[in-house]
């Protein structure tokens, strides 16, 4: 990564700055891993990452770390702030709710993202996997 002389002060940080983080970092890991998994042609991509990085699957998977108790009150917080943003545009194929729960889940990666907290950003890749993998009915 490069080396910038500023340091972000995620704490501070737009919840929707954390989001916009968020969803670029998640894009790549998933990206990684259906090329992991043997896939290569771009039209499958594409349509396996839609179960991934949509506002639905992020979604149920924040409701899951809530429900499941799995995240840390620093963790909630960005959580709620990432909930709670008004973005200003209205979702085009999902609802209000949704839409504002993605975020709060895409706020959380951006926030673990630039705090540094690679090891915790990567366990909470791994459960949101296993949890899009397990509503899909198995592995790739």
């Amino acid at each position: 990564m490069l080396h910038y002389d500023n340091k972000i002060d995620e704490k501070q940080l737009n919840s929707l700055a954390l989001a916009y983080m968020g969803d670029a970092v998640f894009e790549i890991y998933v990206r990684k891993h259906l090329i992991q998994y043997g896939g290569v042609r771009p039209n499958h991509l594409h349509r396996e990452a839609t179960h991934y990085v949509s506002a639905k699957a992020q979604s149920q998977i924040i409701h899951q770390f809530l429900e499941g108790e799995e995240l840390t009150e620093e963790e909630i917080a960005v959580v709620k702030r990432g909930r709670n943003a008004k973005s200003g545009t209205v979702p085009k194929n999902t609802d209000v709710q949704t839409y504002r729960y993605s975020t709060a889940f895409e706020a959380l990666l951006g926030y673990l993202f630039l705090s540094g907290k690679e090891e915790r950003l990567e366990e909470i890749i791994v459960k949101a996997f296993q949890i899009v993998e397990n509503k899909k009915g198995g592995n790739l």
